[in-house]
Parts: structure tokens; C-alpha cells; sequence
């Protein structure tokens, strides 16, 4: 609901008169970072290990526990002695008070303390580097979605743009039909090509409502909410250098932190499970109190009150021998936790660098190919327009429009495309360098 209206009050504040509001690619990515569930799930994760790690010096100071009860009891005795005397102690009442304090303080354990606490700080570490990766993830997939509604908004003034063409070949056939000078066939085929086209215009306009869903659905707000605009044009970066990325994008990629960071961690785990190999020697010390209060004693030699106060100090030294090689165990465990994460980067590094290598050959393609159908798309739109003059004139067929149109029409789709995709090729260069989120 919140994140409702957070997105209904952007929409209304920017709105002039009746006009649809633009919605910017840096507004979806702003509501992105703020709402996206996989981003709140890894800020969780996050903030859980910096917790963790602001208790991380507790390790090192002392263990303090303190106890303490009371008893009430009530003493029934009755005795008889061999020679003939009795005696009846009924009724005694006593009160017994204890209380003890403890301190244990670990003074060495094989340097576990401190490999816990390298611990924590490795983890509260991995928790910011895996919520940065979720966010440029996250961005990307706006990125993507944003420009994708924005290629389909083009593809429907392409179609707006061929019914306009196939409107006046409507009109043209008709006139030609009407005077004579025309067969019916070609009014007939002018008009099912137009229906045509209006019904892929109708098409893609619930095609442009479920890319805006599928959008919403990434910011958190209203699924069914699709009145926004868009912006009209996909800007591209055309100077991209394959040298630089890949040196940049090996040293700053998030996905290759963690996977650096997972192997620091696995190899602060070896390292504490070695000191196990290791005495722990600890200071103790405990102070015990005890009181005693009864209204009798059962016989003359009891007292009826009784207070002790003990305080010891010293030191304990364990010093592990045997245990069935369990610590051996976990040393070759960690050890082959260490080599998994060696061979895990590894293998994160080779699929980094053909993705890299990859996604550079599909830019320099697609960048080739905004270029050359730029040129095509003028080509195609004046041998269109010469195509529809020539048919005005009756000195052409309507076939020869129609294929005038198709060709016009191929044209843009493949210009769209190709722009929405070197767009694609460039966003995920930029989320492998890791630039995709602004510091």
C-alpha cells in the first residue's frame, strides 16, 4: 500500500493539464532500489551480519554467571535409643540461602577468538558486497525493462505510421475502383491490410500495458497501474573499449568480490579449526555464599544458624589428547571448502571473462547496425513514399506499395531492434564493471 501511493505521488506531482506523466528511467530506478523485494531481502541479510559483527569483541572479555535459590524446611524427628530415652525434635523450621558468582575468562584457545571475529567482519563484508550485486542486478533488470516499453512504444508508432500509408492506399484504391480505373482485388486487399495493421496496433498496445506490468512488478507498485509514459528514445553509448572494460570489469565486478570474499572466509575457517589442535587456558574464579537459619537444633552438637562466605580464584588449562580425530576432520573439511572456493572463483573469473568477450562482440554488432539501418530506414521511407505517388498516378500497382510498405516497415522494426539491443549489449557491460550503481 505504501509503496502505492509513493508511486501514485510521483506520477501526479510531475502531471501538467491532461497529459499522460513521463515516468524516467531514473525515477523507476529510484522507486527500484527502494521497494524491490530482492534488495530489502539482501539489505536483511546485510543488516543481520552487522549485527553480528557489532557484538564481534564479546569474545574476548570475561563470562559472568550468577546463581542464587532459597529453601524453606521443616524437620520431623522422632527418635528412640537402645537404652529406653526418647527423643522428639518436631517442628524445626530452617531457611538455607546460596548464591554463587562465576568468571571464566578465556585467555587462549588456539587464536579462535580472534578467527571468530575475522570472521564476523569477513561476513558483515560479504553481507554489503552481495546486497551491492543484488542492486546492480536489480537496475539492470530495470534498465532492460524500461528501454524494452520504450522499443515497443516505437514499434507502435511504426505500425501508427503504416496505417497511415495503408489508409491512404485505402482511399486510392477506392477512387480508382469508383472512376473504373481500378479492380475491386486491389481496394479488397488495401482494406484487409489496413484491418490488419490495426489489429497488430491493438496488439501491441496490450503488448506496451504487459512490458509496463512486468516493469511495476520490479519497483513494487501497482501491477495494474499502466497510464505512465515513457521516454521516446533509447540513448546508447557508441565509445565503449573492449581493453578497458575488461581489465575494469575483472578488478570491480560484484559477482567476483563475493566469490573473493567466500574464499577469505573459508580460509579464516581453516584457520579456526586448527586451533582446536590447541590447549584452551582459562582464569576462573567464584565466590560462594550460604546462610542458614533454624528456630532449633536437632541435636546439641547442630547449630541453628550457619553463614559461609567462600572466594576461590585460579586457573585451568584443557588440553585436548584424543577425540576420536574429530578435530581432524573439520581441518580436512575446511581444507576442502578452501579448494572449492579456489575453483569456484576460478570458475566465476573464465564465465565473467566470456561474458565479457561475448557481450562485446553483440555491442560492436549491434552498433554496426544501428548505423546501417539509420541509413536504410531514409531509403526505405522515400522508396515507400515514391512507391504511393507512383500509385496515385497509375502508373503502378498496389503490390508494388505493398511491398514498398513492407520493406519500410522491416526497416524500422530492424532499426528498433537493433538500438534496443546494442542498448542491451551496453547494460550489461556496465553491470559487469559494476557502474550501473551510482556511489
Amino acid at each position: 500500500m505504501r509503496s502505492t501511493i509513493i508511486f501514485c505521488t510521483l506520477l501526479l506531482g510531475f502531471m501538467q493539464g491532461h497529459a499522460q506523466q513521463v515516468l524516467t528511467l531514473d525515477q523507476a530506478i529510484d522507486l527500484a532500489l527502494k521497494n524491490n523485494y530482492d534488495i530489502r531481502l539482501a539489505q536483511n541479510d546485510a543488516a543481520i551480519y552487522a549485527n553480528d559483527y557489532a557484538y564481534a569483541n564479546m569474545a574476548f572479555i570475561p563470562r559472568v554467571n550468577a546463581t542464587g535459590g532459597r529453601t524453606w524446611s521443616h524437620t520431623r524427628t522422632k527418635q528412640e535409643f537402645a537404652n529406653g530415652n526418647k527423643r522428639d525434635t518436631s517442628g524445626i523450621k530452617s531457611n538455607n540461602y546460596t548464591g554463587n558468582v562465576n568468571l571464566n575468562w578465556t585467555l587462549f584457545d588456539g587464536l579462535r577468538m580472534f578467527t571468530s571475529r575475522e570472521r564476523l567482519e569477513s561476513l558483515r563484508d560479504l553481507g554489503g558486497l552481495a546486497l551491492r550485486d543484488q542492486m546492480i542486478n536489480t537496475i539492470a533488470d530495470i534498465i532492460n525493462g524500461y528501454y524494452d516499453i520504450v522499443q515497443q512504444k516505437q514499434q507502435l508508432r511504426n505500425l501508427s505510421e503504416q496505417m497511415s500509408i495503408s489508409e491512404e492506399r485505402v482511399k486510392l484504391s477506392d477512387a480508382k475502383f469508383q472512376t473504373g480505373l481500378g479492380p475491386k482485388t486491389d481496394l479488397l486487399q488495401s482494406r484487409v491490410d489496413y484491418n490488419a495493421q490495426k489489429a497488430a496496433y491493438l496488439r501491441q498496445q496490450t503488448v506496451i500495458s504487459q512490458r509496463k506490468a512486468a516493469l511495476n512488478q520490479l519497483m513494487v507498485v501497482a501491477v495494474a497501474n499502466t497510464t505512465y509514459e515513457v521516454e521516446d528514445s533509447i540513448p546508447i553509448n557508441l565509445e565503449l573499449i573492449y581493453g578497458n572494460l575488461q581489465q575494469e570489469i575483472m578488478r570491480n565486478n560484484a559477482a567476483l568480490k563475493v566469490a573473493q570474499q567466500n574464499l577469505f572466509i573459508s580460509q579464516i575457517d581453516l584457520k579456526t579449526a586448527k586451533g582446536a589442535y590447541f590447549p584452551v587456558v582459562s582464569f576462573n574464579s567464584a565466590y560462594n555464599f550460604s546462610r542458614v537459619n533454624s528456630n532449633a537444633a536437632t541435636n546439641s552438637f547442630s547449630p541453628i544458624f550457619n553463614q559461609n562466605g567462600v572466594f576461590n580464584y585460579g586457573f585451568t588449562a584443557t588440553i585436548p589428547i584424543f577425540n576420536g580425530l574429530d578435530v581432524k576432520r573439520q581441518v580436512k573439511n575446511a581444507k576442502l571448502n578452501v579448494e572449492y572456493q579456489k575453483l569456484w572463483l576460478e570458475n566465476a573469473q573464465t564465465r565473467v571473462s566470456l561474458s565479457i568477450d561475448s557481450t562485446f562482440k553483440n555491442y560492436e554488432y549491434y552498433k554496426q547496425s544501428v548505423t546501417l539501418e539509420e541509413e536504410n530506414i531514409g531509403l526505405a521511407r522515400e522508396n515507400a513514399m515514391v512507391a504511393l505517388e507512383r500509385f496515385r498516378q497509375g502508373v503502378s500497382t498496389t503490390l508494388e506499395v505493398k511491398l514498398a510498405q513492407q520493406s519500410l516497415q522491416d526497416a524500422f522494426n530492424r532499426l528498433i531492434l537493433a538500438r534496443y539491443n546494442t542498448k542491451l549489449a551496453e547494460t550489461e557491460l556496465l553491470r559487469l564493471k559494476g557502474e550501473l550503481l551510482k556511489q
